[in-house]
């Protein structure tokens, strides 16, 4: 399937309710099962991640497939080994090459029984569950944050306990701090201190806690307001005390010209002069923001460096390398290094109108989110396997639609 999409006409106008952030969900329903269900919660997400997690948590069968799923394969993986039980935990091509031996080794240091069922040190899993114990491990933060989060979240049902120590540089430590927030409002007490998290044993009490809406779903909406020539969006729900790391895009964005002004009810996005002719950004605690920034700033003409974008490599596909190729057929060349610690773009390969380009969206639903706001530059841009974007935001085509975008599918 391909989908054209138009640019609108007019300036853009909507009021937009974004979806229920995934990563919060997602969260939750664990520390829901593991509080035997007395935890509620309100206004679970109705991405595909949250359905693929919920499906696998409810189905009695061995085998969970998890698809592309990869919070659901580190979350599981770590409420596997603690349930009683045996289970294979398989996903995806994409997925069986994605690495997890970090988090099952640290498993196993707990007591866990795990067996790799292809590669070493990559999915499919065999788990027989039921056997951890606490107690201290150390933990390279350097890999994934989704392990550590995966390992915190049953550290209370642990008879002593668990004590982390992280090791090298921690990427996306904001969604630790997520995973930890949740937890405190679930009844949980932990601390954190430098290098080292201690969670206390405890029980997950039963509480509701809501889910607040996606701030990383909200960026697509920042990317437009920068890239229209006039735009009045509104964005419900969204609070200046989120718990999420991605909420820091209200001061990224400010140095693009997009100001953030609170209201009761959610924000509005208001246009300004751009603050920078050269953004340089460490993007270690946020590096789903990565696509949209990219973008954004080509399409601004602003040059760029960001740095902490290592993650990029392992994630749904490389997502570095589909920039990298995606942006060629505009005539823009980013450089980076093979380890991917850094991207960068001169402003020297200025982007190039090609309404005939069509955008492969790797099956991530970030390259469909991002580049369709290129239409605004280019009057229309072609994204193949558009409905992707169901993982995260399935709702993001009918939002654009109401905003004035055209949208055609031609294939």
């Amino acid at each position: 399937m391909i989908y054209r999409i138009e640019s609108p006409r007019f300036p853009v106008e909507g009021s937009i309710h974004l979806p229920s952030s995934k990563s919060i969900s997602n969260r939750l329903l664990i520390m829901s099962v593991l509080s035997d269900k007395k935890l509620r919660i309100k206004g679970l997400s109705d991405s595909d991640d949250t359905a693929v997690m919920m499906k696998n948590l409810n189905s009695p069968d061995k085998v969970k497939n998890i698809g592309h799923a990869g919070t659901a394969m580190r979350f599981l993986s770590s409420y596997y080994a603690y349930t009683p039980g045996e289970v294979i935990l398989t996903g995806s091509e994409r997925m069986k090459n994605r690495p997890i031996g970090e988090l099952v080794e640290g498993l196993k240091k707990l007591g866990a029984r795990i067996e790799y069922k292809g590669k070493k040190n990559y999915p499919p899993l065999l788990i027989r569950g039921g056997h951890l114990k606490g107690g201290s491990l150390t933990v390279n933060g350097s890999i994934s944050s989704q392990f550590i989060s995966s390992l915190l979240m049953i550290a209370p049902m642990l008879n002593e306990g668990l004590e982390i120590k992280l090791s090298g540089k921690v990427i996306s430590a904001s969604y630790i701090n997520l995973t930890l927030q949740l937890m405190k409002r679930a009844g949980i007490n932990y601390s954190w201190k430098n290098n080292l998290i201690r969670v206390e044993k405890g029980n997950y009490q039963g509480r509701i806690i809501e889910v607040e809406p996606d701030w990383s779903a909200a960026s697509y909406w920042y990317e437009i307001a920068a890239l229209a020539g006039e735009s009045e969006i509104f964005l419900h729900g969204l609070t200046s005390d989120s718990l999420q790391g991605d909420s820091l895009l209200e001061k990224i964005f400010e140095n693009l010209g997009i100001h953030t002004d609170f209201r009761e009810k959610g924000i509005r996005l208001v246009k300004a002069p751009a603050k920078t002719s050269f953004f340089e950004f460490d993007f270690t605690l946020n590096p789903d923001l990565v696509q949209t920034l990219v973008l954004t700033c080509v399409l601004m003409g602003i040059p760029f460096r960001f740095s902490g974008t290592q993650s990029l490599r392992i994630k749904e596909t490389d997502r570095i390398l589909a920039l990298h190729n995606e942006l060629k057929k505009f005539g823009v060349i980013l450089n980076f290094p093979d380890n991917g610690e850094w991207m960068s773009w001169d402003g020297k390969s200025h982007y190039k109108i090609n309404k005939n380009a069509i955008i492969d969206t790797y099956k991530d639903h970030r390259m469909a989110l991002a580049f369709a706001p290129v239409s605004l530059k280019s009057g229309e841009i072609r994204i193949k396997d558009p409905m992707v974007v169901t993982k995260s935001y399935p709702s993001y085509w009918d939002d654009l639609l109401s905003c004035g975008f055209n949208i055609t599918q031609i294939k």
